[in-house]
C-alpha cells in the first residue's frame, strides 16, 4: 500500500473531482459516510457523541459526520472552533445542513468547553492535512481539553495538530483511533509522534483508482497482496537441497541463547540445512536445543575459519561478543564471503567500533539494527524524520538493505524505496526477538529469495508470528521462543 504525502493526497482529490466527476462536497459526504459506518460498527447506537470541528475541510468532515450520526439514533453535539474569520466553502455548506437535533456550540472565547463523561465518544475534526503551523489559541486549548478528558477519541484523517509529513511542535490530539483517508500518513508511522494516532484504520473514500496507481511514491506499507506476490509455495518433488544450507555465526559464553534462537529461526523459516558456528562451550547447548542443526566449533584464532563456500546464506552477530578475536572473525567473514548476508547485534556493534568494516559488507546484505545500534553505527539524529532520511541515505551509500526495527519496522532499499512493516506488537519488545528475526531472514535468503523480498517477507512473518503469539499468551507474557512456535501460523496464513 502506497504512502502519500499531503500534496499528493490533495492532487488525488482534485483528480477525482475533475474526472469522476464529483463535487467536492459530495466527496466529503462519501468520506463522512465511510467514517460513520466505522463508528456505528464500533460504538453502540444511542450513545452521546461530541464532535470538535475546525473551520477547514476537516471541520466540514466533522459536521457531515455529526449530521449523519444524528440520523442513526446517536445524541450528537458539535463544538465549532474557527481558526480564522471564515469557514471553507464545504465546511460552511455542511454547517448550514446541520439538523436541529444536533446541538451546536460556537466557541469564540477560550475555555468554554463542555463536560465530557467517560462513557461519551469524542470525534476530533479540528485540523486536517492542510495544517501549516502548530495549533494555537482556541484550537490548542481544545486539543489540551480533549487530551485531559480521558475519553475515547476518534480522529478524522489524522490527529489534530499532527503534520502528515513533517515535524511540528505544538499540542496534538492523543487519539484512541484514527480514521485515515486513502492511505497512511508518514507521521503516524514514526516513533515519538505516531503514538498520537492510536489504532490506525485506512478508510477508502472513492478516490479514482487510476490516480492511486499512477501517483509515484518511494514509501509503502507492506500488505497481504504484496506478501502473496513474494511468497513461493514448495513444489511437490522438492528436497532439502533445494532450500539451501545456511550458516549462523553466533553465541559466546553466557549468550548461547541468542545462537539457539537464531538457529531455530533459520530452521523454522524453511532452510534445507542449518549449521551453527559456536564456541567450544556452546556446542552441547546448541545440539540439545536445536537437534535439527549441525554444529561447528569456532576458532577465533584462525583467519579462514570456517570454509564458507558451501553455504548459500549466512547470518552473523547474535550474542557474538565484541572481543578483538570476534572482530578478526567478522573481518575475515566479510573479506571471504562475497554474497549477501544478514548482520545483526554484535556484528553491528563491532562495525560501530571499527567503521572500516562497513566498507567490506557485500552488496545486498541485510543490516538489522534497533534504534540504539543504528545511532552507534550512523550517528544520532534529532527526530524520527531525520533518522528516516539518514536510514535511506546509508542504504543507498552502502548498497545494503537496512531494517530499522520498531513498531513499524522501516526497511530501506538501496534504490531509495522504504517499506514500513504492518505486523507486530509491543509484546515483541523482549530479549531474543531480534535473534529470531536474524534466523528467519537467513532462512529465507537461504531458499533463494532476493535480499529485498527476504527483508519484506521475513519482517512481516516475524511480526505476524508475534501477533499470533500475543493472542495466545498476551503481550506481557510473550517470550521470543513463542515467536518461533507461532511462525507456522504466519506461514499458513499465506498458504491459505
Amino acid at each position: 500500500m502506497k504512502i502519500f504525502n499531503a500534496f499528493q493526497l490533495r492532487e488525488m482529490d482534485l483528480f477525482t473531482i475533475d474526472h469522476e466527476p464529483v463535487k467536492s462536497i459530495d466527496l466529503m459526504e462519501r468520506a463522512a459516510a465511510a467514517c460513520c459506518s466505522w463508528i456505528c460498527t464500533h460504538y453502540s447506537a444511542g450513545g452521546q457523541i461530541t464532535v470538535f470541528c475546525g473551520s477547514g475541510n476537516n471541520g466540514g468532515d466533522g459536521l457531515a459526520i455529526a449530521r449523519q450520526l444524528s440520523g442513526k439514533e446517536y445524541q450528537v453535539q458539535v463544538y465549532l472552533i474557527p481558526q480564522g474569520d471564515t469557514l471553507s466553502p464545504d465546511c460552511r455548506q455542511n454547517l448550514d445542513l446541520l439538523p436541529k437535533p444536533v446541538v451546536l456550540h460556537r466557541l469564540s472565547k477560550t475555555g468554554n468547553f463542555p463536560d465530557i463523561r467517560m462513557d461519551m465518544l469524542v470525534i476530533d475534526a479540528l485540523l486536517g492535512t492542510g495544517i501549516s503551523r502548530p495549533a494555537e489559541g482556541n484550537t490548542a486549548e481544545a486539543i489540551q481539553f480533549i487530551n485531559n478528558s480521558r475519553t475515547p477519541v476518534v480522529s478524522i484523517d489524522l490527529p489534530s495538530g499532527m503534520h502528515p509529513d513533517l515535524p511540528m511542535k505544538g499540542p496534538v490530539v492523543q487519539a484512541t483511533h484514527t480514521l485515515s483517508f486513502t492511505s497512511y500518513k508518514l507521521s503516524m508511522l514514526l516513533p515519538g509522534i505516531g503514538e498520537s494516532a492510536g489504532e490506525i484504520h485506512i478508510i477508502p473514500i472513492g478516490i479514482a483508482p487510476e490516480t492511486i496507481l499512477q501517483t509515484p511514491t518511494l514509501l509503502q506499507m507492506t500488505d497481504r497482496d504484496m506478501l502473496n506476490s513474494i511468497y513461493r509455495k514448495r513444489k511437490p518433488f522438492s528436497n532439502k537441497g533445494d532450500f539451501g544450507h545456511g550458516l549462523i555465526i553466533a553465541g559466546s559464553a553466557g549468550k548461547m541463547g541468542a545462537a539457539v534462537l537464531a538457529t531455530r529461526g533459520c530452521l523454522r523459516a524453511g532452510a534445507g540445512l542449518v549449521t551453527c558456528l559456536v564456541p567450544q562451550e556452546g556446542r552441547d547447548i546448541l545440539q540439545v536445543a536445536a537437534p535439527e542443526a549441525m554444529c561447528l566449533i569456532r576458532d577465533d584464532q584462525v583467519a579462514d575459519n570456517p570454509d564458507l563456500s558451501k553455504y548459500r546464506a549466512l547470518g552473523i552477530g547474535p550474542g557474538l561478543g565484541t572481543s578483538p578475536e570476534t572482530d578478526q572473525l567478522l573481518d575475515g567473514i566479510l573479506a571471504r564471503y562475497g554474497h549477501p548476508m544478514v548482520l545483526d547485534a554484535d556484528a553491528l556493534n563491532l562495525m560501530a567500533l571499527h567503521p572500516g568494516l562497513m566498507e567490506k559488507i557485500p552488496g545486498g546484505s541485510l543490516l538489522t539494527p534497533h534504534p540504539g545500534e543504528f545511532g552507534r553505527l550512523f550517528g544520532h539524529t534529532s527526530d524520527a524524520y531525520s533518522r528516516l532520511d539518514l536510514l535511506r541515505q546509508k542504504s543507498r551509500e552502502l548498497g545494503v538493505i537496512i531494517l530499522l526495527k520498531g513498531r513499524f519496522t522501516q526497511i530501506a532499499l538501496p534504490d531509495g524505496t522504504c517499506f514500513f512493516n504492518s505486523t507486530g506488537n509491543p509484546g515483541m519488545a523482549t530479549g531474543g526477538s531480534g535473534d529470531c528475526l536474524t534466523g528467519i531472514l537467513t532462512g529465507l535468503l537461504c531458499q533463494g529469495y532476493s535480499p529485498a523480498d527476504t527483508a519484506i517477507l521475513g519482517t512481516w512473518l516475524h511480526g505476524l508470528a508475534g501477533d499470533i503469539a500475543a493472542t495466545r499468551f498476551s503481550q506481557e507474557a510473550m517470550l521470543a521462543t513463542d515467536l518461533l512456535e507461532n511462525l507456522a501460523g504466519a506461514f499458513k496464513s499465506l498458504e491459505n
